[in-house]
Formats: structure tokens, sequence, C-alpha cells
């Protein structure tokens, strides 16, 4: 038997912003993969069999969920956000690369969700208007001097950034190193936001500038994300600001 396999974005939180293709496939599952946290946001299903695993397990999980629609299950693989931006998506493909002949032959179906930095950008504007990257500050698969010459890369092209994974307990300094780095390259005025658990009960904004950017702000739930030098701020007395990239490259007029 061949079974099928989705790999399936949950959103940011807020039920919401799950899409109905992403309903369709939770409910067609025969089995949900995931870590946890995010295995919990799904709704319940009788019959339903529910495998979670630890968020540092990526590939046994991949290769957990392969074996199981290789037998002829439904398997769901769940992630936070979209599965093909730092999530399991990529880890399933590299299962499938690296693992059995036979997975190849299975059907794969990646279903898109919306990413963090999308709910966070609508949130305070238009954060994302222009060019812009996302870069991780997990150091666990590349390496910190990596991460920094990208970060100046991208400052220095003129790229907003949303950061994710950038405060742990493993790694409370790599923010501020971060920070430090684009104080190099980009003006103190230059809009930060901290958009934690963006979409949740628990939601917190925060806009500053790059010279009052403190790691202090994040936490394990926080998506960072850094301007450009033409990014800009419209303050609306009494409500908070928006924040805009214009679409015109090098327009800070």
């Amino acid at each position: 038997m061949i079974g099928k396999l989705f790999i399936i974005g949950l959103g940011p939180g807020d039920a919401a912003m799950l899409t109905p293709q992403a309903a369709v496939a939770l409910a067609l599952a025969s089995d949900l993969v995931g870590y946890g946290p995010y295995v919990d946001r799904a709704p319940q299903k009788p019959g339903q069999i529910r495998h979670v695993s630890d968020n540092r397990e990526e590939l046994d999980r991949a290769r957990h969920a392969l074996e199981m629609a290789a037998a002829g299950r439904v398997v769901a693989v769940l992630s936070a956000g979209d599965a093909g931006v730092f999530g399991m998506a990529s880890a399933v493909f590299e299962a499938i690369d690296k693992g059995e002949p036979a997975w190849r032959e299975l059907e794969v179906e990646v279903v898109a969700g919306v990413s963090a930095m999308f709910a966070a950008a609508a949130q305070v504007g238009a954060f994302l208007g222009h060019d812009f990257c996302a870069i991780s500050l997990s150091d666990n698969l590349k390496p910190w001097a990596l991460v920094l010459r990208r970060l100046r890369a991208a400052a220095e092209a003129g790229f907003a950034m949303a950061l994710y994974n950038p405060h742990s307990r493993a790694r409370p300094w790599q923010l501020n190193a971060a920070f430090e780095l684009l104080r190099e390259v980009l003006p103190p005025e230059t809009p930060v936001v901290f958009a934690t658990a963006v979409s949740r009960v628990d939601e917190q904004i925060e806009i500053v500038t790059l010279a009052a950017a403190d790691s202090l702000r994040a936490d394990m739930r926080t998506l960072v994300m850094i301007g450009t030098a033409a990014t800009r701020r419209i303050e609306r007395p009494g409500r908070s600001p928006w924040v805009y990239t214009p679409r015109f490259a090098g327009d800070a007029a």
C-alpha cells in the first residue's frame, strides 16, 4: 500500500489564519507528526494518532512520517507558519533525498501556510513592502560567522530583514551581536519590530529604533524585523505607528 504525506503550515497561531486547504489536509490525515506545541494546535479528530517529538528531531520525525506513509498511512507533518520557511518541508525532502528509494514514489503535498513574517508585517503596516529576506540567527546548522556575513550583506544591499530564531536559552547573546553589526551599516533611526506571539492572545508588538534595540525585548516566540535606510515610520497620535518600506528602491524622502 502507498499512502500520502502532507507537509502542513499551520500559520502563526490564530486559528483564523489556518488556511482552508490546511484544514482539509488535517482532516484527511490518519496520523499527525510534529513538535508537541504544534500538534496541540491541530483540531482533534476521533481515531487520529498523534506522534509528538522534540523540536530538534526534525530528520527523525521526517523519516518516521515517510515510513508510515510508505506503509499506507495518510500522514500530516506539521510546522508553525509556513512549512517551507525554516520548517519541516526541507527536512522531509532531505530525508527523501538521502533515504529509501521507495520514498521517492510517495505522493507528497506541501500545504502552504501564513508565515510569521507576513503576519507580523501586516500588524505594523507594510514593513516588507520592497525587497526583503529572511535569516535564521540559529547557528545549529551553520556557523555563526556565516550568519554575520549574511546579515551584513543584506543590510548593505538594502533588504528589509525578518530574523527567525533570534533568541533561545542556549543563545542569549546572538541577537545583540547581530544588532551591533547592523549598527555599523544602517542608520540609528532604522525601525526594528519585535513581534512576540504574533496573532495569538498574548501577542506583543514593539517598534523601536535600531539604536534602542536590545535582545531583552525578545524571547523564543519572537520574530525580529529590521528595516532599511528607506523604511518609514508614520506617527499616529494616541495610536501605534504604521511602518512601511517604500516601493521605490532608495526612496527615503
